[in-house]
Order: C-alpha cells, then sequence, then structure tokens
C-alpha cells in the first residue's frame, strides 16, 4: 500500500504502529528473543521503553537496549511507572540522557505518562499537563499519554504536545476503543486547524479488529503492547496487528458506505426478465 508516511515533529515513518517491549515473558522471566521477534513480525519502526532502571535492567544485570536494533529502531523513552508530574520529568531526562549515549535519535523525545493509580492505570489529567509544560520548555518532543476527554488533549496540544495519544481503554485491559464517540471528537478538534496534527490511540487493545476501528475513526497511527505480548502466539499477533492497521487506514482513506436502515440493491430492478414487484 502507497501510504503517506507518519510525521511527528521532524520524526517520518512509513509505518504507523508503535509496539511496547515489556511484558514477554517465559517462565517468570524477560523473554527478548520472543520480543525480537515479535518486533520484527509487527514491521513497527518506533518501541517504547520505560526507562526507569529496574525496567531497563533484569535481575540477570542484561539491558534490553541490547536486545533492540538501534540502527533500524527508533526508541520512544516512555515515563510508566511514574505518578507525579516531577517524577516523569526526572525519567525523561535520564531516559534522554541514556539514548543520547547510544546515539539513538529517540534522545529528543518521550512518551509521557503520568498516572493517576496503580488500579486503573488511567492518566491524571493535571499531572499530565505540568508535565507536558515542563518538558515542552525544557526542548522535547512530547508525545502525551491521555484520557479520551477532548478537553483535555486541546489543552495538552496548546501546551506544545507534538502528539496526543487518548487511550481506547485502561492499559492492558484488552477492551478495545469504548468510547468512539470522544475519539471522533479529539480528531476533528485537534486537526480541525491543522490536519496533519497526528493523534495515537493508546491502550486497550485487545485484537487485531481493535487496531483497524481505531485507525476507521480517522486516527494517524495505534500504540500498544499487552495485546501482542500477552497473546497466546505474539509473533502471530503481531502479524495480525500489523495487517489490521494497514486495513484500517486504507479504509479510512477510502472512505465507507453510509450505513442505511433498509437495504440498497447492488443491481438496478429495472428491466428485469421475471421480476415481481412488493
Amino acid at each position: 500500500m502507497n501510504a503517506p508516511p507518519l510525521r511527528i515533529a521532524d520524526f517520518s515513518f512509513r509505518s504507523r504502529l508503535f509496539v511496547g517491549t515489556g511484558k514477554y515473558l517465559r517462565d517468570g522471566e524477560p523473554d527478548y528473543e520472543l520480543m525480537r521477534a515479535a518486533l520484527d513480525a509487527s514491521g513497527c519502526e518506533v518501541v517504547t521503553v520505560a526507562v526507569r532502571r529496574e525496567r531497563l535492567i533484569d535481575q540477570r544485570g542484561r539491558s534490553i537496549l541490547d536486545f533492540l536494533d538501534l540502527s533500524r529502531l527508533t526508541i520512544l523513552p516512555n515515563t510508566a511507572g511514574c505518578f507525579t508530574a516531577d517524577d516523569a520529568v526526572r525519567a525523561a531526562r535520564l531516559g534522554r540522557e541514556l539514548l543520547e549515549g547510544a546515539g539513538n535519535p529517540g534522545a529528543r523525545w518521550v512518551k509521557l505518562e503520568v498516572l493517576a493509580d496503580r488500579q486503573t492505570l488511567l492518566p491524571d489529567p493535571i499531572e499530565t499537563l505540568r508535565a507536558t509544560e515542563t518538558l515542552v520548555a525544557d526542548g522535547f518532543i512530547v508525545l502525551a499519554y491521555s484520557s479520551d476527554d477532548p478537553v483535555l488533549a486541546r489543552r495538552l496540544r496548546d501546551a506544545g504536545a507534538a502528539s496526543v495519544m487518548p487511550l481506547g481503554s485502561p492499559i492492558g485491559s484488552g477492551q478495545g476503543v469504548l468510547n468512539p464517540n470522544n475519539i471522533r471528537i479529539i480528531l476533528e478538534q485537534l486537526k480541525g486547524a491543522d490536519a496533519s496534527y497526528p493523534v495515537i490511540v493508546d491502550a486497550g487493545v485487545g485484537t487485531a479488529s481493535d487496531v483497524t476501528i481505531a485507525m476507521e475513526l480517522g486516527a494517524d497511527g495505534v500504540l500498544l503492547n499487552t495485546g501482542i505480548a500477552g497473546a497466546k502466539e505474539p509473533v502471530l499477533m503481531a502479524h495480525a496487528m500489523r495487517h489490521a492497521l494497514e486495513a484500517g487506514f486504507a479504509a479510512a482513506r477510502a472512505g465507507r458506505i453510509p450505513r442505511r436502515l433498509y437495504a440498497s440493491a447492488s443491481s438496478p430492478w429495472d428491466g428485469l426478465v421475471h421480476g415481481t414487484s412488493r
């Protein structure tokens, strides 16, 4: 499919699927080989990595970065596990320092997550906005994880976020896009003045059809992790997610037919040899 690239600030990518690197486990231990195979199958060019030290280096002293092709992949550091703006800002700066040392272009941006609590993992709107303002002032390209509240989405964009990433449903829940109307409103309002402004649906993807639905709504991309890592066959699911995104993006560009209450015949009624009227 000859699709236009996804542009975020001065980044440009062919793939619109962003994939996380967590939760790939075998016997309770991180399975980096499985992770690498799934990332390859997904076709992604951007992977998210939590930059807190306990996420970067496992109990055996292995760094997740050693299992990623840094010449091909752009790392998107995320502030997962942070519950205040101050903690998120510190994590973002740590990620920048680590990736500058690795020579990866991802050092210049951050996926900002500031969570409200450990049970719902929903974003804290006030702390997220505070952190966005601080990080933008510090020169970061901020991709802000958000609720599906259109008002907050506008505030984050106006604060300088390079992309707003509204959730489809809570992290890891697998419920898909629970509130498509709010996603539509966010897309309409954030793209009203700038059609190129990127909105990426993030969190809650359970299977391939959830990705297609998000893209058919008009999203510019999808970020997911658990939907692949938690599948019975992660590599196979990664293939499915890749093709689902491409199908949804193509369908959105093609334009669906209107929904009708009654049937609309594919062939004309006139000229039927043995037609009967009802």
